[in-house]
């Protein structure tokens, strides 16, 4: 693997998993051996990503709840960039119309979510998208779930602060993934791949598509940036 490869920053769900959303473990050699940082940035809660970084052991440098949270690495504080009270404040709301989050009286979903929430796509969108334009919130469909967050929170927008705490420029990053939440990455990082799974709508954002779909496609991308570094 050459040495000159750029930081990674890669999505989880769609991206390094297969189509049962379970991981892919032929990604799991490339993560521990890419000579740059890793960025795991996800939708997911805090605790998922950082777990997926404990266990490979590589450094927990962490984008979770689509922006929400960084991690810049285990010895500094976890930075929160938006305020979770609105958005519990419409979880409750929307329950109080007799709607579900989706996911059970144990609701490990949002259980450690700090900043935002997600409710399953079994669930009513109108009345979220209602509520969400009343408290000034967004949502997002990443196809594994309605996200609800701030508006100006993406994961461009921690890229860029996660770049900061680096000490690099967003520009140096690679960003892989595969969902309409990835697209301010995209966005921010200097090159971007979507792998085949992603919608149409996200691919023509992306420098390059693969022609194989999660884990898959994660490993054809890296070979790809590693073609255009050698």
């Amino acid at each position: 693997m050459p040495e000159s490869l750029p930081p990674l920053t890669v999505d989880i769900d769609g991206t390094l998993t297969d189509d049962s959303r379970a991981v892919d473990p032929r990604v799991f050699p490339v993560l521990q051996s890419w000579p740059s940082a890793v960025v795991i940035a996800t939708g997911k809660a805090m605790p998922y990503p950082v777990s997926l970084c404990e266990f490979l052991g590589i450094e927990t440098r962490v984008i979770a709840e689509n922006g929400g949270v960084v991690i810049p690495d285990r010895q500094r504080d976890v930075i929160f960039l938006a305020d979770p009270e609105t958005v519990e404040s419409l979880a409750r709301a929307y329950q109080e119309r007799g709607h579900s989050l989706g996911w059970g009286s144990s609701d490990l979903v949002n259980r450690w979510r700090a900043t935002e929430l997600a409710v399953s796509r079994d669930s009513p969108l109108d009345p979220l998208v209602e509520l969400a334009d009343e408290y000034g919130l967004t949502v997002v469909d990443t196809g594994y779930a309605y996200h609800v967050h701030e508006a100006s929170v993406d994961k461009g927008v921690a890229l860029q602060r996660m770049a900061s705490e680096l000490d690099r420029n967003p520009g140096e990053f690679a960003f892989i993934g595969d969902s309409p939440n990835d697209v301010p990455g995209f966005e921010i990082a200097g090159t971007a791949v979507a792998v085949d799974n992603a919608p149409d709508s996200v691919k023509p954002n992306a420098d390059y598509t693969t022609s194989k779909a999660y884990g898959g496609g994660f490993l054809e991308a890296v070979e790809w940036l590693s073609e255009r570094h050698r």
